[in-house]
């Protein structure tokens, strides 16, 4: 298809602008999506998200069942309860609230529930800190959620709605998580296009098929799910002999994710004209790139804003930003990364002890190629400091001086950017 004759199904002209924070456009996202169940426990920078749902429910613009608990652990469970019985569901969260949820997590992944969760990112204590880095996500990295990681506001209303059409995909059956940095775009207040209800009903298709609870009249249109016509256990009890298979059984489900998510981001882009890279991966200035920087979240667009400088005064400089850091697409990197000549990744968490967990994971990808780039680890943005253009622009330099010399030294393989010596 000619890119110039290509035009979506809902163009812009078709959408509403609206002015929403990060995390009212998750909330909005979410009125959209005909979520039967909403569970909701407060903590800062998600709170927004279930006060404008609860809004929602008040002023009877959604049906849904909003259940307001008294714990993050006891919300995750309400989801749990919810989805197992055929229903949609939906919470939020961040930081301590994720820490003291990720018990349940591993349940809801391991029943293959199809929960959708926002995390709007927040350091973990102690000391004590409110602002956003990416300390909380990483606790769930190995609990069988898909993770997407979204880079504004506009993304964060879109990916939400894609959520869910990924989690219930019959050949996916996992939760989703999707996050997005706390206060840089929780709080920040972005011109968004939505589209009307009746779009995001057609893309869904419809509210997730519940089963009947009649004595006499079972529809079965969810196969999964607790119905005392058609018995079945969940969460039983399962020793070596069975253990084993459940578990591989959520791996293939999570390698098979990755076409599905790549699948619904060129499907949202066919309806709205929206599309994130190839929905795993978000390439930019890649083509000829000697370093590359690799990062998730919202710094995405200040990296990105630099580079384009150095671009114009023809420094080969690229980007890559992960959006989906589970599954991890290892091939997609690999590909893209190993005709690079020096690579910077960006962790938004500290992991003492060892490296970067993004880090991690993108040399792994490299590891098999014959040819690969020197890879290093930059540790940046603890406890909400900000990525600034100036601390960009001096990575940059650095990375170029390292190009120049044509080795790094093991000592400043792992680097620390922007703090206070």
């Amino acid at each position: 298809m000619n890119i110039l004759e290509f035009k979506p199904k809902y163009p812009r002209e078709k959408q509403i602008m609206m002015l929403l924070n990060g995390d009212e456009a998750v909330a909005y996202a979410t009125k959209q999506s005909y979520v039967d169940v909403v569970a909701a426990y407060p903590i800062t920078p998600q709170t927004i998200i279930v006060e404008r749902f609860s809004e929602f429910v008040a002023n009877g613009e959604v049906h849904t069942e909003f259940i307001p608990v008294e714990s993050e652990h006891s919300a995750m469970s309400a989801c749990i309860g919810a989805a197992a019985t055929g229903a949609r569901a939906f919470t939020s969260t961040c930081s301590q609230g994720l820490a003291l949820m990720v018990e349940t997590l591993y349940i809801a992944s391991g029943l293959r529930l199809p929960i959708v969760m926002a995390v709007t990112n927040r350091a973990l204590s102690a000391p004590i800190n409110i602002h956003g880095d990416h300390s909380d996500a990483y606790l769930m990295r190995d609990s069988g959620w898909v993770m997407l990681f979204v880079e504004n506001v506009q993304e964060a209303y879109d990916t939400t709605i894609q959520a869910f059409r990924i989690a219930e995909h019959p050949e996916v059956q996992l939760p989703v998580s999707v996050h997005l940095d706390g206060f840089f775009l929780s709080h920040t207040m972005e011109n968004l296009y939505v589209l009307p209800d009746e779009a995001v009903y057609e893309f869904l298709g419809g509210p997730r098929k519940l089963v009947k609870v009649k004595v006499d009249y079972f529809d079965e249109e969810v196969d999964y799910a607790l119905n005392p016509a058609k018995p079945l256990s969940m969460g039983m009890l399962a020793f070596y002999d069975y253990y084993f298979e459940i578990k591989t059984q959520q791996v293939e489900a999570m390698k098979r994710a990755e076409k599905v998510i790549v699948e619904v981001n060129e499907e949202w882009y066919k309806l709205t004209g929206r599309r994130y890279g190839d929905g795993l991966v978000d390439p930019y200035a890649m083509d000829d790139a000697d370093i590359v920087i690799v990062v998730m979240g919202s710094s995405a667009s200040t990296v990105r804003s630099v580079v384009k400088k150095f671009r114009e005064k023809g420094v080969k400089v690229g980007v890559l930003r992960v959006r989906s850091f589970r599954p991890f697409p290892h091939k997609t990197i690999a590909r893209l990364l190993k005709e690079a000549k020096l690579v910077a990744v960006l962790d938004r968490a500290a992991s003492p002890g060892s490296m970067g967990a993004l880090y991690l994971d993108v040399i792994s990808s490299l590891y098999m190629e014959k040819e690969k780039p020197i890879v290093i680890n930059y540790i940046y943005g603890l406890g909400g400091r900000d990525l600034s253009p100036l601390l960009v622009f001096k990575l940059i330099e650095e990375l170029a001086e390292d190009l120049k010399r044509g080795f790094v030294p093991e000592e400043k393989v792992v680097r620390y950017l922007g703090v206070r010596e």
